[in-house]
């Protein structure tokens, strides 16, 4: 294989650097590549002598990467970003709705609430192919992470399409059977005498939670995690009190119980967002207008009257 100059490094090479960047080892990036072992360990030599760079250096753990392969990371995520969505936007090219339209949402989200949503949007348009990215990270739109994004916070990037929705209303909940064997707390200072469901690490929505509920920290959580998934099923499962949305509550079989209702009125702001770039792609204009259908019946749905409070 002839060697590359810096200045005329194909795709390969860089996609096969990323595969043992995040895999750590030739084989294990050979696996998630689809390619041979060897096919790997070409790329990053010849990776290496057009950049005049060591890359990786072989330890007992696999291959590690220098302080080199590093601060090239972002660079060359953001090139597999523009190559993942020219796929996308060369598989979309013909008559319809067609091709790959990649959303990314929080984890509760694309649980709970968007796969009936895109269930439906799919039954209308067979030829639509979905990537649901779970993440309360925010995806960058603009690096193309992303096609759509359904946010909690407002975007304040340029360049993007933004419809904001409304707000999500949360509160605490605890299941039936949690509240039948510890009864339920009448006051912010009982709540100190019950099993508190929260977040491992802080978050800046713990932070504004404290703010309305002192009680509210990560020493008091007799369940921590970092999933908001993990969270609901603890709840749903009758392991103490914790913050759901006000419509997956009702959702729950049986309902979950309202606690302490006019001591948390919080909610999430929610928008829908794009690229703008994207604005004239029937694949992702579709999908961003069912998105937005779709979410705001389920925000109506949340400001429901909640026959569970207490």
């Amino acid at each position: 294989m002839d060697q590359p100059n810096r200045h005329d490094i194909g795709w390969e090479l860089y996609r096969s650097y990323l595969g043992v960047l995040r895999e750590g080892s030739l084989s294990g990036a050979a696996r998630a590549l689809g390619v041979t072992q060897p096919t790997v360990g070409r790329h990053i030599a010849a990776l290496e002598q057009a950049l005049g760079l060591v890359l990786f250096t072989r330890s007992q753990q696999g291959l590690l990467p220098t302080e080199a392969a590093l601060a090239l990371r972002s660079y060359v995520e953001a090139m597999g970003h523009s190559a993942a969505a020219l796929v996308r936007a060369a598989d979309s090219q013909g008559d319809g709705v067609r091709g790959t339209v990649r959303v990314s949402a929080s984890e509760v989200m694309g649980v709970e609430v968007l796969p009936p949503l895109l269930a439906q949007l799919q039954a209308e348009h067979p030829a639509l192919t979905v990537e649901l990215v779970l993440s309360n990270r925010v995806h960058d739109l603009l690096q193309r992470e992303a096609d759509i994004a359904i946010r909690m916070t407002e975007p304040r990037q340029d360049a993007l399409i933004a419809r904001r929705l409304g707000t999500i209303p949360l509160g605490l909940y605890a299941h039936p059977s949690y509240i039948a064997a510890h009864g339920t707390p009448a006051t912010l200072a009982e709540l100190a005498h019950h099993r508190l469901i929260g977040f491992d690490a802080e978050t800046p929505f713990l932070r504004a939670a404290q703010k309305a509920l002192p009680a509210w920290r990560r020493d008091r959580f007799a369940v921590r995690s970092d999933s908001d998934v993990a969270q609901l099923a603890f709840i749903r499962a009758g392991a103490g009190i914790g913050i759901c949305q006000d419509a997956l509550a009702r959702r729950s079989a049986p309902a979950l119980v309202r606690v302490l209702p006019q001591q948390l009125q919080y909610g999430l702001e929610t928008w829908v967002v794009m690229h703008e770039d994207l604005r004239t792609s029937p694949r992702c204009k579709h999908t961003f207008d069912a998105l937005v259908v779709g979410l705001e019946r389920y925000l109506v749905e949340g400001l429901g009257s909640d026959a569970s409070a207490d």
